[in-house]
């Protein structure tokens, strides 16, 4: 007697868990119940929890949960049962006997899941989803009986130490929400996340909780009026149907606080109302009478009914301008899809197959779960099966795998660019290019769930514009733009020096001189920036002209010479030895240092050919031709002296157009006279004409200088059967420089 002692005082909890049971499944074993029960109050004698109470009271309270999820027999026991394997002398072995085959299968399940920790997001290991939804593949009642277990966890935290509370708090809004949520169980999924969040951001949670109770009678009053509104309005349209409002959950209100940076005061739909009826028909032609009578919120509707969810949920969703002017959420359903969207899987759940399993024709609906059955029968490797359970868990996010196996998270949509930028900020900038599991891919290759990714790196690589298209996350495309704006502000103060240094030069100055005589730090005040080095990115920039800085800078008397003399004759080109330092591209720019040299494409400018370089807003200097019509439209101010250096020849693209007589031959002949002087072909397009019996055939070349390409335009001018060789630049309406 004293072994029934113990269970003997919750008995009135034991009698609500049979009825409840009986409720649903009138034909229940309610001996087995009762018989777990007392099996597991007997194996618990003795054990309290941090409450101080008897611990039996979390078993039992779990079983009246998984009733609550109207789940079978073998369900309840293994609530009963589910802790006795792990806190008792008890063996899996001793509960197959005493129990059967599945039900010891549940318990062994529920205890594997049991032990798995999750600590940080960044630290839930492969290994640990793979044990937890395998579970759940094999017996989908694994996973709702511990989502059970961990509402009632949740409901009795308090006794816990504060650390414990945060970190099962936010282990329940990760994974355990998302998974109820997943499974269509949302009075479960919004219950576990308002508790959460009491420990998460207490608060916050407080914080809400007052603004809620201050408006609560004003809310009740409001809602009752609006349900006897809706009621009326859908009975004079024909419609019978059920109305209930109620405040939406915590947790849904709080999100969206964070989420758009809004006050509670600022949150107006906070009451959702709900409308049943009996058919789909029915539910349209309710949304027409709450559109008919309130003006709908642009971009708030959603047909669930037409596109179900995946979980199967389906409604019809659409935010109006209430009464008083109030936003409010009107949710529309069928009776039975009301029960599936508050039951989520269990309301599928089959009975007259005896054993609890989901029957083949349900499980088709639940795609998502035999994809995970399909993915834990044919995946060895648990670091590849985690990609189609996060995937699913967290549809929003790609989670990818480091050399090392560390698991990082990123938007969907991210490419290698953000996960070396999530790596290191130097890791990023040096970025030359990725291995995804093995093989070689672009930085714009989007990362999938599952990737092990290692990127590649040099020194000589930097960040490029274009990378900006490619990168997903804030992070990536900040450090980005942090790069760009330091590479152009140099160059743009190099820019900046070397124009004036050439406007000084005729005054016998330099801008070394006017900074060592603190000069420019009176322009600093006048226009307003932040330091020298900033008052000259913006002249290199073109925002301050080089003529504006010179009239602060300057003394009357300097300034009266500047301005009285005649503006200097540019040279077209100057000795090698006067520049100081040689460029890109076998060009010297004179009074620059190391600047970023581009040649323009409207005139393909070669080595040998006479050069006029034009200074561009942060991107160096541009080389044209010397009468260029493009260069001639410049800033007379913005161009600058450059020389081709002396023995350097790099190749240079140009085009080539050979118009010839269309026979046999010629085109082998111009081709042959190409390859002999070195040259190579990038491109070629031959178009013949039935005028004349005349073809026409353009090449892109690559030529190292204006005597390589004369000679070669000579020698095919001389073939036989040749009319007419003319070089050609792109103009193709863009300004150049």
């Amino acid at each position: 007697m004293e072994e029934l002692a113990e269970p003997a005082r919750h008995n009135d909890q034991l009698e609500e868990l049979v009825s409840r049971v009986r409720s649903y499944n009138p034909h229940a074993d309610e001996a087995l119940i009762r018989r777990a029960y007392e099996y597991s109050a007997r194996m618990h004698r003795g054990q309290k929890r941090m409450s101080g109470e008897p611990y039996v009271i979390h078993p039992l309270n779990v079983a009246l949960i998984i009733a609550q999820l109207k789940l079978d027999v073998p369900s309840i026991v293994t609530g009963l049962l589910h802790d006795v394997v792990e806190d008792t002398s008890v063996s899996l072995a001793e509960i197959q006997a005493l129990f059967g085959d599945e039900i010891a299968t549940l318990v062994d399940g529920v205890t594997k899941v049991s032990k798995i920790t999750f600590q940080s997001r960044e630290e839930k290991q492969a290994e640990n989803f793979r044990k937890m939804i395998i579970a759940m593949a094999q017996d989908i009642r694994v996973v709702l009986i511990k989502l059970a277990d961990r509402l009632h966890n949740m409901r009795t935290l308090d006794h816990l130490a504060p650390d414990r509370q945060i970190e099962i708090s936010r282990e329940t809004i990760e994974i355990y929400a998302p998974l109820a949520h997943r499974l269509g169980i949302y009075w479960l999924k919004s219950e576990l996340e308002d508790a959460a969040l009491r420990y998460v951001d207490p608060a916050g949670y407080q914080m809400l909780k007052a603004f809620v109770a201050k408006t609560r009678v004003e809310r009740e009053q409001y809602i009752k009026a609006v349900i006897e509104i809706l009621g009326q309005r859908l009975a004079d349209s024909g419609v019978k149907a059920q109305v209930t409002g109620r405040p939406k959950h915590f947790y849904s209100i709080y999100a969206k606080m964070q989420s758009e940076g809004l006050a509670f005061e600022e949150i107006y739909d906070v009451v959702a109302f709900r409308i049943l009826v009996d058919s789909v028909r029915e539910c349209y032609e309710a949304l027409g009478v709450v559109h008919a009578n309130w003006k709908p919120v642009p971009g708030r509707f959603k047909d669930y009914i037409a596109l179900p969810k995946i979980n199967m949920y389906q409604s019809l969703h659409t935010t109006v301008i209430g009464p008083r002017g109030q936003r409010m959420e009107v949710q529309i359903r069928t009776h039975e899809m009301h029960r599936v969207a508050e039951e989520g899987i269990a309301a599928h759940w089959s009975y007259k197959e005896g054993n609890g399993h989901l029957s083949q024709q349900q499980t088709e609906r639940f795609a998502w779960l035999r994809r995970l059955i399909e993915w834990q029968q044919n995946v060895k490797d648990p670091q590849e099966f985690l990609s189609t359970v996060k995937e699913d868990l967290f549809p929003e996010e790609v989670f990818v795998f480091t050399p090392k196996g560390d698991v990082l998270d990123f938007p969907r949509g991210a490419t290698i660019v953000d996960f070396a930028y999530r790596i290191h900020s130097q890791v990023g900038n040096h970025l030359v290019g990725a291995r995804v599991n093995g093989r070689m891919v672009p930085l714009r290759y989007k990362l999938a769930s599952g990737d092990t990714v290692e990127v590649l790196t040099s020194d000589k690589q930097v960040p490029g514009k274009d990378w900006l298209n490619w990168a997903a996350t804030a992070r990536a495309k900040s450090r980005i733009r942090q790069w760009l704006r330091a590479q152009e502000s140099q160059r743009s103060i190099q820019v900046a020096t070397a124009m004036l240094d050439h406007e000084l030069q005729q005054l016998g100055l330099s801008l070394n001189q006017l900074k060592r005589e603190g000069r420019l730090d009176q322009a600093v005040r006048e226009f307003s920036t932040r330091d020298v080095d900033t008052l000259l990115a913006q002249v290199g920039y073109g925002i301050i002209s080089a003529g504006q800085l010179l009239t602060k800078i300057l003394s009357p008397d300097e300034l009266k010479a500047y301005r009285g003399e005649k503006p200097l004759q540019v040279p077209t080109e100057r000795p090698a030895r006067e520049a100081r330092k040689a460029v890109g591209g076998g060009v010297v720019v004179s009074g620059l240092g190391d600047v970023m040299v581009r040649f323009a494409h409207c005139c393909n400018p070669l080595p040998g050919e006479r050069i006029t370089g034009f200074i561009t807003r942060g991107r160096g200097v541009t080389i044209h031709l010397v009468g260029c019509p493009r260069a001639l439209e410049t800033d007379p101010q913005r161009r600058i002296p450059v020389v081709w250096k002396d023995g350097e020849e790099s190749p240079h693209p140009i085009r080539l157009e050979v118009l010839c007589v269309d026979k046999p031959g010629v085109l082998a002949a111009i081709t042959k006279n190409i390859a002999a002087a070195g040259i190579n072909i990038t491109s070629a397009q031959v178009k013949s004409t039935d005028v004349n019996r005349r073809s026409s055939s353009l090449f892109e070349l690559n030529v190292t200088s204006a005597r390589q390409l004369n000679n070669l335009m000579h020698s095919i001018a001389a073939i036989d059967g040749v009319l007419k060789v003319t070089r050609i630049g792109q103009h193709n309406g863009n300004r150049s420089g």
